[in-house]
């Protein structure tokens, strides 16, 4: 460690052009610097380095068996820096290696990731996909440390800090069982809350939500018999019973075991978006995987 200090970046590329060369004049020529200059950084790479590296010799200079030792890994660890500050490449899906982390609760798995999963697996075949469950109190946390590049989540709830990109606007529908006795049309008010109905509570155990406040406004209640943490479970239960409940419209699109109607309360709506840190913010292949994602929604 204590010699790493002493180092400095044109100290070890003038050693690496010496070793090629054995030559300081030849070195001094690649290098684009006076001759007494290579000769100076020849002389502190012996001081650090405890050994003469490159002795005089009948056909210029011949390196010390340390020089030969130092040869190949100074010569690697060189190629490494240059790759690492070299601006990047454009990205190529098709051969790319890339393990991306994403965190989603089980409505943007739905309605965002699994658009997207079935092109992804076609035009980026070698890359990888793990997908985490949001914690919103977490999404900054975790995308500062790298633990997620990417985070699907409400735009309400935004995390601080964090870059966003608006994905799409969502409504609430009333969705039952496919021909529920009770909703062959569009109930009153009245109606709407004689129906008993699930909610979905992330947090877990909540009786109470933004329909519940939209129907506070006017007076009124509804009866909410059972609350569940997932949407998905929550689409089961509607398919298999009378119980109604208020989903966003795109969940429920295409599912021919339940029916969509109208609601008789109006429900504010959310903006679905994508958050990311400053870290992965110009990195070409997370650039393109956000503008894919939005490309499929």
């Amino acid at each position: 460690m204590n010699n790493l200090r002493r180092l400095d970046l044109n100290l070890l590329v003038t050693l690496d052009v010496l070793l090629s060369e054995h030559n300081v004049t030849r070195a001094a020529e690649r290098l684009n610097l006076a001759q007494p200059s290579v000769s100076v950084h020849l002389a502190k790479l012996r001081d650090i380095f405890g050994d003469p590296l490159l002795l005089p010799g009948p056909r210029g200079m011949r390196p010390t068996a340390r020089a030969d030792e130092l040869r190949e890994p100074l010569r690697q660890a060189l190629e490494a820096l240059e790759r690492a500050v070299s601006p990047a490449g454009p990205f190529d899906p098709a051969e790319a290696r890339h393990a991306w982390r994403v965190a989603a609760s089980d409505y943007s798995e739905s309605t965002i990731l699994l658009p997207a999963l079935g092109g992804l697996r076609s035009v980026a075949p070698g890359t990888r996909l793990a997908v985490l469950q949001v914690v919103p109190s977490r999404i900054a946390r975790q995308a500062e440390r790298g633990e997620i590049d990417l985070a699907l989540h409400t735009s309400e709830e935004a995390p601080s800090g964090l870059h966003r990109r608006a994905l799409f606007t969502e409504h609430y529908v009333l969705v039952s069982r496919t021909g529920h006795p009770r909703l062959k049309r569009r109930p009153t008010l009245a109606q709407f809350c004689e129906l008993e109905h699930v909610i979905v509570s992330p947090d877990g155990g909540g009786f109470r939500g933004i329909t519940d406040r939209a129907l506070a406004e006017v007076g009124l209640t509804r009866r909410v018999v059972l609350s569940v943490p997932h949407f998905l479970f929550a689409m089961s239960v509607l398919a298999s019973s009378d119980l109604v409940a208020m989903l966003p419209s795109r969940l429920v699109r295409n599912t021919s075991a339940l029916q969509v109607v109208e609601p008789p309360v109006d429900v504010p709506g959310f903006e679905m978006a994508m958050f990311w840190h400053e870290r992965s913010h110009r990195d070409p292949a997370h650039q393109w995987l956000r503008e894919y994602i939005a490309d499929s929604v």
